[in-house]
């Protein structure tokens, strides 16, 4: 058992790597009453190629698959998990993301059974093809609810004109014809190769004594064989580093329009540093654009947004991106003072005395949020497959410089690698 202090933040880390590989954090916080566990695996929607374990030839599986197998894990032979988990007075949940899969539960009393029942049911797969065909009317009834969703198809409509042929352009839960096509061995194949214990992280934090949690995994995991691995092989895409389309819109029945501006950035949770690399891109996003920088409140006052208005910053595997927008009563307007904040921004230099209130701003939600043990489980998991630790976050945001935000809205926010995507109201004909 590894232990790691953070005097800073006064918190401590423990740390084990399984025999069987798979990883398990425990951070202990003391004064709380509550638990949440997250056991996650470093597979996610863009994972669609990929050369299973024991294998050499590759293989191209539907888009969907990885969220269509988060649904099926929670059945077995017995019945829901989810019902397990209610009688033993915990929440369970989980969900996929671009890059992981995560099963997770909170509890109050009762964590070692708790964690014995998240370790056991996310190791043992059972699909049938019933269950298997029954689930794809359950999915595709989910598919057709976000397709009705504005500020979903807002997102994915800039991804899908950011991205020539990457799969972050494609929909997390895919579509109602490519969720037709997954197979009951399609889903064993995806099980066995990402779900490997080599492959996962087991994060566990609050009120827990962390030799005890070891001790619980340790005796869990000595009781089920897998098959050695080394890494998991993706086929990555050879992804253009230009934008597929300047602008695309799309209209629906909504109240108010919707714009949201996107950059295709070169950063990459792999090779970057994730915690620097995050960092300086939240400060920029929050110095150009952040609730009370004069963009903001000028572009609120004069009514082209309301408090819908964000900013996202995202980094992954292998894409990143940033992105800005919300309501707005005149998209094309919005888009046009906008592009014009950023450009006035890069020739005429940024604020420096507005981006160390933002940097004293973020570091205050950081230190709150650290305090979460949602977020210390499932960032701590996140940063953990980048060989980082949440616990870091502090520190790095205090070295990020003026200098930093600068150079990287030079280098980053082109016009080669910009697009917007709009959602318009339809025509009352249309409608």
């Amino acid at each position: 058992m590894q232990k790691q202090q953070y005097d800073q933040l006064q918190e401590t880390v423990y740390s084990e790597i399984m025999p069987n590989g798979l990883r398990v954090y425990v951070l202990p916080k003391q004064g709380f009453s509550k638990t949440f566990a997250t056991f996650t695996t470093d597979y996610g929607s863009i994972d669609n190629a990929f050369v299973p374990i024991g294998q050499k030839q590759s293989v191209q599986v539907p888009d969907g698959i990885a969220h269509f197998l988060e649904h099926k894990m929670f059945e077995d032979e017995e019945g829901d998990v989810f019902d397990t988990f209610g009688k033993q007075g915990a929440s369970a949940n989980a969900f996929t993301s671009f890059t992981r899969t995560a099963y997770l539960f909170s509890s109050t009393d009762d964590t070692a059974v708790n964690l014995h029942t998240l370790l056991d049911f996310v190791q043992h797969p059972y699909f049938t093809e019933e269950s298997v065909e029954k689930e794809k009317g359950i999915i595709g009834q989910e598919i057709s609810m976000y397709d009705d969703d504005a500020d979903w198809r807002l997102f994915f409509q800039l991804l899908g004109n950011l991205y020539h042929r990457h799969p972050a352009r494609i929909d997390i839960a895919g579509t109602a014809e490519s969720i037709s096509r997954i197979t009951k061995d399609d889903l064993y194949t995806c099980y066995h190769t990402f779900y490997h214990p080599a492959n996962m992280i087991l994060y566990v934090a609050g009120a827990v004594e962390p030799q005890e949690i070891f001790e619980l995994v340790r005796s869990n995991q000595a009781h089920k064989e897998f098959t050695p691995m080394d890494h998991v092989e993706r086929i990555e895409v050879d992804e253009p580093a230009t934008a597929l389309h300047s602008k695309a819109v799309e209209r629906m029945s909504i109240r108010l329009p919707k714009v949201l501006l996107g950059y295709k950035l070169s950063l990459h949770s792999e090779t970057d540093n994730l915690l620097y690399q995050e960092a300086r891109l939240e400060l920029l996003l929050e110095t150009l654009f952040g609730e009370g920088s004069e963009a903001y409140e000028t572009l609120y006052s004069e009514g082209l947004i309301d408090d819908s208005f964000s900013s996202e910053a995202m980094i992954e595997r292998s894409f990143s991106l940033a992105a800005f927008g919300g309501n707005t009563p005149k998209p094309e307007e919005t888009e046009a003072r906008i592009l014009d904040i950023i450009e006035h921004a890069q020739t005429e230099g940024m604020d420096e005395r507005r981006f160390e209130r933002m940097r004293k701003k973020l570091l205050g939600q950081l230190v709150k949020q650290l305090n979460s043990t949602e977020f210390l489980a499932t960032e701590g998991t996140r940063y953990a497959f980048h060989g980082a630790s949440v616990m870091d976050a502090v520190e790095i945001m205090q070295q990020v410089t003026f200098d930093d935000i600068s150079n990287l809205l030079q280098s980053e926010f082109r016009i080669d690698n910009r697009t917007t995507s709009i959602i318009d109201q339809k025509a009352e004909a249309d409608a």
